[in-house]
Protein backbone atom coordinates (compact mmCIF):
# COMPACT_ATOMS: atom_id res chain seq x y z
CA UNK A 1 0.00 0.00 0.00
CA UNK A 2 1.40 3.71 -1.33
CA UNK A 3 1.09 6.52 1.66
CA UNK A 4 0.63 9.84 -0.45
CA UNK A 5 -0.14 12.95 1.21
CA UNK A 6 -1.60 15.90 -0.89
CA UNK A 7 -0.27 19.40 1.18
CA UNK A 8 -2.55 22.62 -0.35
CA UNK A 9 -1.42 25.79 0.13
CA UNK A 10 -2.97 29.39 0.76
CA UNK A 11 -7.24 29.85 -0.28
CA UNK A 12 -7.32 25.92 -1.26
CA UNK A 13 -9.69 25.86 1.28
CA UNK A 14 -12.54 27.94 -0.35
CA UNK A 15 -11.92 25.50 -2.96
CA UNK A 16 -15.98 25.60 -4.22
CA UNK A 17 -16.81 28.92 -3.37
CA UNK A 18 -13.61 31.09 -4.75
CA UNK A 19 -13.86 31.85 -8.58
CA UNK A 20 -15.89 28.30 -9.39
CA UNK A 21 -15.01 29.84 -13.38
CA UNK A 22 -11.39 28.74 -12.56
CA UNK A 23 -11.59 26.57 -9.42
CA UNK A 24 -15.00 24.52 -10.32
CA UNK A 25 -17.70 24.00 -7.66
CA UNK A 26 -16.43 20.88 -6.16
CA UNK A 27 -15.01 21.53 -2.19
CA UNK A 28 -11.52 19.52 -1.73
CA UNK A 29 -13.50 17.40 1.02
CA UNK A 30 -15.85 16.45 -1.51
CA UNK A 31 -12.93 15.57 -4.14
CA UNK A 32 -10.82 14.17 -1.54
CA UNK A 33 -13.40 11.49 -0.81
CA UNK A 34 -14.06 10.70 -4.13
CA UNK A 35 -10.43 10.15 -4.59
CA UNK A 36 -10.10 7.72 -1.19
CA UNK A 37 -12.70 5.48 -2.73
CA UNK A 38 -11.38 5.82 -5.98
CA UNK A 39 -8.06 4.16 -4.66
CA UNK A 40 -9.01 1.93 -2.02
CA UNK A 41 -5.33 0.78 -1.71
CA UNK A 42 -4.01 4.05 -1.43
CA UNK A 43 -3.87 5.75 2.38
CA UNK A 44 -4.08 9.20 2.04
CA UNK A 45 -3.81 12.41 4.08
CA UNK A 46 -4.80 15.57 3.21
CA UNK A 47 -3.24 18.59 4.56
CA UNK A 48 -3.95 22.47 4.15
CA UNK A 49 -2.55 25.91 5.72
CA UNK A 50 -2.93 29.09 4.40
CA UNK A 51 0.53 30.16 6.62
CA UNK A 52 4.11 29.50 4.77
CA UNK A 53 5.65 28.12 7.76
CA UNK A 54 3.18 25.66 8.77
CA UNK A 55 3.49 23.79 4.59
CA UNK A 56 7.24 23.88 5.53
CA UNK A 57 6.86 22.16 8.86
CA UNK A 58 4.46 19.61 7.21
CA UNK A 59 7.20 19.08 4.31
CA UNK A 60 9.73 18.26 6.92
CA UNK A 61 7.38 15.88 8.91
CA UNK A 62 6.31 13.93 5.58
CA UNK A 63 9.36 13.83 3.66
CA UNK A 64 11.01 11.01 5.40
CA UNK A 65 8.25 8.80 5.57
CA UNK A 66 5.98 8.70 2.64
CA UNK A 67 5.81 7.19 -0.64
CA UNK A 68 4.96 10.50 -2.47
CA UNK A 69 3.30 14.15 -1.54
CA UNK A 70 1.37 16.21 -4.13
CA UNK A 71 2.05 19.97 -3.23
CA UNK A 72 -0.05 22.41 -4.51
CA UNK A 73 1.65 25.43 -2.91
CA UNK A 74 -0.92 27.57 -4.57
CA UNK A 75 0.34 31.35 -5.01
CA UNK A 76 3.19 30.33 -2.73
CA UNK A 77 5.05 28.37 -5.51
CA UNK A 78 5.50 31.71 -7.36
CA UNK A 79 6.96 33.74 -4.34
CA UNK A 80 8.18 31.26 -1.58
CA UNK A 81 12.41 30.56 -1.93
CA UNK A 82 11.66 28.62 1.32
CA UNK A 83 8.91 26.19 0.33
CA UNK A 84 11.20 25.15 -2.97
CA UNK A 85 14.30 25.09 -0.71
CA UNK A 86 12.49 22.51 2.18
CA UNK A 87 10.91 20.16 -1.14
CA UNK A 88 14.91 20.17 -2.19
CA UNK A 89 15.71 19.33 1.41
CA UNK A 90 13.40 16.15 1.68
CA UNK A 91 13.55 12.36 0.35
CA UNK A 92 10.39 12.23 -0.44
CA UNK A 93 9.30 13.03 -4.03
CA UNK A 94 7.03 15.67 -4.75
CA UNK A 95 5.25 16.40 -7.59
CA UNK A 96 3.66 19.59 -8.11
CA UNK A 97 0.02 20.71 -8.63
CA UNK A 98 -1.88 23.59 -9.71
CA UNK A 99 -5.43 23.45 -10.39
CA UNK A 100 -5.50 26.41 -13.40
CA UNK A 101 -2.98 26.43 -15.91
CA UNK A 102 -0.69 28.55 -14.54
CA UNK A 103 1.10 29.62 -18.07
CA UNK A 104 -2.92 30.78 -19.05
CA UNK A 105 -2.85 33.45 -16.06
CA UNK A 106 -0.68 36.65 -14.75
CA UNK A 107 2.95 36.50 -15.59
CA UNK A 108 4.04 36.10 -12.00
CA UNK A 109 2.41 32.83 -11.62
CA UNK A 110 4.49 31.69 -14.90
CA UNK A 111 7.48 31.00 -12.24
CA UNK A 112 7.84 27.88 -10.15
CA UNK A 113 10.37 27.87 -6.61
CA UNK A 114 8.87 24.20 -6.02
CA UNK A 115 8.98 23.09 -10.00
CA UNK A 116 13.08 22.23 -9.70
CA UNK A 117 12.97 20.31 -6.75
CA UNK A 118 9.89 18.09 -7.90
CA UNK A 119 9.89 15.01 -9.67
CA UNK A 120 6.85 16.49 -12.24
CA UNK A 121 4.51 19.44 -12.66
CA UNK A 122 0.99 18.98 -13.64
CA UNK A 123 -1.28 22.07 -14.14
CA UNK A 124 -4.75 23.20 -15.44
CA UNK A 125 -6.38 19.57 -15.73
CA UNK A 126 -8.76 21.16 -12.93
CA UNK A 127 -8.88 18.81 -9.55
CA UNK A 128 -7.89 15.83 -12.19
CA UNK A 129 -4.32 17.41 -11.97
CA UNK A 130 -4.05 15.73 -8.40
CA UNK A 131 -5.19 12.09 -10.08
CA UNK A 132 -2.55 12.85 -12.36
CA UNK A 133 -0.03 13.41 -9.15
CA UNK A 134 -1.38 10.12 -7.82
CA UNK A 135 -0.92 8.18 -11.05
CA UNK A 136 2.26 8.81 -11.45
CA UNK A 137 3.36 7.35 -8.03
CA UNK A 138 1.23 4.17 -8.56
CA UNK A 139 2.82 3.49 -12.50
Amino acid sequence: MKNLIIINGPNLNLLGKREPNIYGSLTFNEFFETIKSKYPNVAFEHYQSNIEGELIDKLHEMGFKYDGIILNAAAYTHTSVSIGDAVAAIETPVVEVHISNTFNREEFRHQSFVAPHAKGVIVGFGLQSYELAIQSFLD
